[in-house]
């Protein structure tokens, strides 16, 4: 049964790293004693250390270890025997790159399915749905595939940005760029404002946070998408 917590950021505005989700991961890892962090991101380019030593701070104050799967000489057998598993933001290229050259991908995707604790922030979202094709990082790296783990029936957009009706600005919005990926795709895509998350078991997906999510799909007008199951 998937277990699963989806978020669109790590931090939201005022407040610390992973604090506003803190209940809800208490409650995802409460059967754990490690887990293992997924630091292929890098955002801004840190070090996958630097990266898995600020998510072992956060979690040392809920009495959990951490490891970064960057340290396992086989990062596919510590997949399998993984309590829990935490994959962070940054950029979404680099890491669907690391996870195909590392064969974790399809690993990760059957431990979910079996029930393996899975919190996935930004980048480590969007990796759950089908594909990475609606994230909006740069693509700084070329993955040897746009094919995720499709653990979520639709694809992510992290972190969406509503258009500001002030601004003077003239490039795509985020659903002008969306409605693009429905010309060629069909999967349908969410965009998860930030400080909202979704909530995974079994089947049951939930919407959590302050915001509504907005729901695209092909040749439809999008959906705002209140707060509970979806």
């Amino acid at each position: 049964m998937k277990n699963l917590i989806v978020a669109s950021t790590s931090t939201t505005h005022g407040s610390s790293y992973l604090e506003y989700l803190t209940e809800e991961v208490t409650d995802l890892f409460k059967n754990c004693k490690e887990i293992i962090f997924i630091p292929y991101a890098r955002p801004g380019g840190m070090s996958h250390d630097a990266y898995t030593e600020i998510a072992a701070t956060y979690f040392k104050k809920l009495d959990l270890k951490v490891t970064g799967l960057h340290t396992f000489k086989n990062a596919t057998e510590a997949i399998i025997n993984a309590q829990g598993v935490f994959t962070g933001g940054g950029n979404t290229f680099l890491l669907v790159q690391m996870l195909y050259n590392n064969e974790v991908i399809q690993p990760l995707r059957e431990a979910i399915y079996n029930g393996l604790p899975y919190l996935g922030t930004s980048a480590g979202s969007n990796i759950c749905g089908p594909s990475m094709q609606t994230t909006n990082d740069m693509p700084i790296v070329y993955p040897p595939s746009f094919k995720t783990m499709g653990v979520l029936p639709y694809n992510i957009n992290a972190h969406f940005l509503d258009p500001d009706p002030s601004s003077k600005h003239m490039g795509e919005t985020r659903e002008t760029r969306i409605k693009e990926y429905h010309t060629q795709n069909t999967v349908p895509v969410l965009g998860l404002r930030e400080g909202s998350w979704l909530r995974v078991t079994g089947e049951t997906i939930t919407l959590k946070g302050a915001h509504t999510a907005r729901l695209f799909e092909p040749s439809k007008a999008p959906i705002e998408l209140e707060s509970g199951p979806l």
